[in-house]
């Protein structure tokens, strides 16, 4: 009995001396991945990737970055692995690379401490969480095509979080506050980089519903319950509301704008300068118009150049998606997409604001 003790003690002590060096080269090993890669290896042949965040594009998958804040904006492209500000030669510093791809991963990894579901919102709540219009909004692209935008809105009042939501979903998340912060250095690093740029420099991109920006407009014709509303710049360029009908060709018609007015109508119509596309739901089929609202619209938008009678374009908005978005073409050969069913409210609030509603 005692010589199978020692036995037994021998051999695991024999074992270890192997196991323990053993042990000590694997963790060197799993060191110098974690140095190289700054990240722990996947066991790709084991576990699948599940991202936990807001998206499911995985943050290599982008290619395209259109930013949006306030009046500007700036596209950021992946070309041969490296990042490139649209209509500029050669690579962005490092620097500014590692914010954008640090708010991509945030995007695709971070969970949101709260979900506000659909039941609990309301249209004109948006407008309290900064999301009507969004403070900024990132549109990512990967290279089938797929697109996310996000939509980034204030802080709560602890100025701990930000108030986030995804286009097309019918709700609102609370997400940390360096989330939204990576999204702002990215935009502002980008912006500086970019340098100033012409009115018709920036691409009005494929996200937003008007195809070309307010401040190129002259006049907005909108037609809600049965009645027409035009709102025209006066001599220098403020916004008033257009009674009555008359001949402008002999030129000797001089509007001026009321400063109150023109305040209000020039607010509503900035904000909807940033009206975005939630959802592509696709081609106009005709067998289909009429289940979108679209044969008979509910609200119709025409915008001008100046003393132009053809319109510069034609926006029609249908019926409601859900709760919280609309369908809306842009006419007549546009795709059906949907809006958030705030981008119509605006301006309804800005007929009766005038005097012109309902």
């Amino acid at each position: 009995m005692v010589e199978a003790t020692v036995t037994d003690g021998a051999a695991e002590r024999g074992m270890t001396r192997w196991l323990m060096p053993l042990l000590a080269v694997c963790l060197l090993a799993l060191l110098g991945v974690l140095i190289v890669s700054g990240r722990w290896p996947e066991l790709r042949s084991k576990v699948a990737f599940a991202p936990k965040g807001l998206v499911t594009i995985a943050p290599a998958d982008a290619r395209r970055v259109e930013i949006r804040s306030g009046r500007g904006s700036v596209v950021l492209l992946r070309k041969a692995g490296e990042w490139m500000i649209e209509g500029m030669d050669g690579a962005v510093p490092a620097e500014l690379g590692s914010h954008l791809e640090t708010a991509l991963r945030l995007v695709a990894v971070s969970e949101p401490a709260r979900e506000i579901p659909a039941a609990e919102l309301a249209v004109e709540k948006f407008a309290a969480f900064g999301l009507d219009p969004p403070a900024t909004v990132a549109v990512i692209e990967t290279a089938d095509g797929s697109t996310i935008s996000v939509n980034l809105g204030a802080l709560n009042p602890a100025s701990t979080s930000h108030y986030v939501r995804i286009a097309g979903r019918p709700a609102v998340y609370l997400m940390p506050r360096h989330f939204g912060e990576e999204w702002w250095v990215t935009f502002d690093m980008a912006r500086r980089l970019r340098g100033p740029t012409g009115p018709d420099a920036a691409s009005r991109g494929k996200s937003l519903l008007l195809p070309i920006s307010v401040a190129q407009v002259w006049a907005f014709e909108i037609v809600f319950a049965g009645k027409l509303t035009r709102f025209e710049r006066d001599i220098d360029g403020n916004w008033f509301r257009h009674l009555g009908q008359h001949n402008h060709a002999a030129g000797n018609v001089v509007h001026v704008a009321d400063p109150e007015q023109a305040r209000v109508i020039d607010a509503a119509l900035r904000a909807f300068d940033s009206a975005a596309v939630e959802t592509r739901v696709g081609p106009a089929d005709p067998s289909q118009v009429a289940r979108y609202g679209l044969n008979l619209p509910t609200l119709i938008v025409l915008v001008f150049s100046r003393d132009a009678a053809a319109p510069l374009a034609r926006l029609e908005f249908g019926v409601s998606a859900d709760s919280l978005d609309r369908y809306a073409r842009l006419a007549p050969n546009g795709a059906v997409v949907t809006v958030a069913e705030f981008e119509m409210r605006r301006l309804t609030e800005l007929l009766r604001a005038i005097g012109a509603g309902s």
